[in-house]
């Protein structure tokens, strides 16, 4: 892989994997478009800890409180005030095992090399997209219990399948489980931090494999490009689930995943 390639890769993963197209999705199409043969999966979860990066800052004072909240609970030292960080940290946690139960059925399946599989499954994200329109969830922290937690949790382990957004499917989810709009967002965004330093632990028996195939400069030109495009793609984000206008990207989704099913 070029150091341009790897920067056009980085580019597209920090946009898309915060607007709801699918980063890993639109990673196996520029893949095929730009002739790049197989590379490590890890390669992917590197630009995934870009955005991670971006998640942990953009939410850091979420973040923040759920871990003074923990800390304090471990040394029996709580407040009534920690009361809805702990139970949100239990929810993410909850939810993450129902991610890793359903991911782990799928990554066996390789999909990553079906760019008509990929193009598919946008198409089904554009649906998903289409339908959070119409989702009118009221629920705060306050009222999100385990039932918001699991189906959050399931559709986000779904959304291993490439072309599958992960920030669209489990925003969608949420606010169809009764979460209101801006929590959804944040509660998606949230769930992502355990999954993407699972994959990245997974993923760490590839490092020698990807050595061999992604050299230091290109491999650092992607991490720093998705690190600058999430915070921009995010920021944006943001602002859309507000005023629900996520199925705007199904303009774009629907077109694609037609031309890939019968281009790629």
């Amino acid at each position: 892989m070029s150091f341009q390639q790897s920067l056009v890769l980085g580019i597209m993963q920090g946009i898309s994997e915060f607007i709801p197209i699918s980063s890993s999705g639109h990673l196996v199409v520029l893949r095929a478009v730009m002739g790049i043969g197989e590379i490590p999966l890890l390669y992917d979860v590197i630009l995934h800890i870009a955005t991670l990066i971006v998640v942990i800052v953009f939410f850091r004072e979420r973040i923040g409180r759920m871990l003074g909240a923990l800390l304090r609970w471990t040394r029996r030292t709580h407040r009534a005030e920690d009361a809805v960080d702990l139970k949100l940290s239990g929810l993410v946690i909850l939810g993450t095992i129902a991610t890793v139960v359903i991911a782990l059925g799928i990554r066996p399946l390789n999909l990553h090399n079906h760019p008509r599989v990929v193009s598919a499954a946008f198409l089904v994200t554009a649906a998903l997209l289409i339908a959070s329109h119409f989702a009118r969830g009221q629920v705060g922290y306050d009222g999100i219990g385990r039932r918001h937690a699991l189906i959050t949790g399931i559709v986000q382990g779904f959304a291993v399948i490439p072309g599958i957004s992960r920030s669209g499917s489990t925003i969608t989810a949420a606010l169809y489980s009764g979460v209101s709009r801006e929590k959804a967002g944040e509660f998606s965004f949230l769930l992502s931090i355990p999954a993407i330093i699972g994959a990245t632990v997974l993923e760490m028996r590839h490092l020698g494999d990807l050595g061999s195939v992604v050299g230091p400069p290109a491999m650092i030109a992607g991490f720093f490009a998705s690190l600058v495009f999430g915070f921009l793609s995010l920021s944006l984000l943001v602002r859309l689930i507000r005023g629900g206008k996520l199925w705007i990207f199904s303009i774009y989704l629907v077109p694609l995943g037609i031309w890939g099913l019968f281009a790629l």
